[in-house]
């Protein structure tokens, strides 16, 4: 034999008991309350008034305005990270490849994934700057030298 269990339809006799206590001792609650509370709990629920506009400025918050055409550049940054910049925002395009120290002299390392980085150059721009991967820095060849060959081999400058 079998015998179903369903739940009954509507509240229970004992929730509905609970609240009909509550409800007719509502007032010595509120009672209590504010004077735990220092009379902030009946403060609490009053209607607030919703603050004015007048005289104070309105910032709707939005995005920045998009340029109509991005004006990129090539940029060394003080850590040794090469990246393309636009000129009219300064917000980064891309990223192109690091200044790292190899053997006491600092070398361009191209932003490829067998150069060991997550998020490599596309393969046009690797091919194209290709040559540049493992270039020497020195006191004849520096990081502005640099920037100006990768923005001719880009087509940027």
């Amino acid at each position: 034999m079998v015998e179903i269990i369903s739940k009954r339809e509507g509240p229970r006799r004992e929730d509905v008991q609970v609240k009909r206590l509550i409800e007719q001792n509502r007032s010595t609650i509120v009672r209590l309350a504010d004077q735990i509370s220092g009379g902030n709990y009946s403060a609490s629920r009053k209607p607030r008034q919703k603050p004015e506009a007048e005289g104070l400025i309105i910032h709707v918050g939005g995005g920045s305005p998009v340029a109509a055409e991005a004006a990129p550049s090539i940029r060394v940054t003080i850590n040794g990270r090469v990246v393309s910049v636009d000129q009219n925002t300064g917000r980064q395009l891309h990223h192109i490849g690091d200044i790292r120290n190899r053997g006491g002299a600092h070398v361009f390392v191209l932003a490829t994934k067998q150069n060991g980085f997550f998020s490599p150059v596309d393969e046009t721009v690797a091919q194209a700057l290709a040559g540049l991967d493992g270039s020497r820095l020195a006191a004849t060849y520096t990081e502005e030298q640099l920037a100006a060959d990768i923005g001719v081999r880009l087509g940027i400058a």
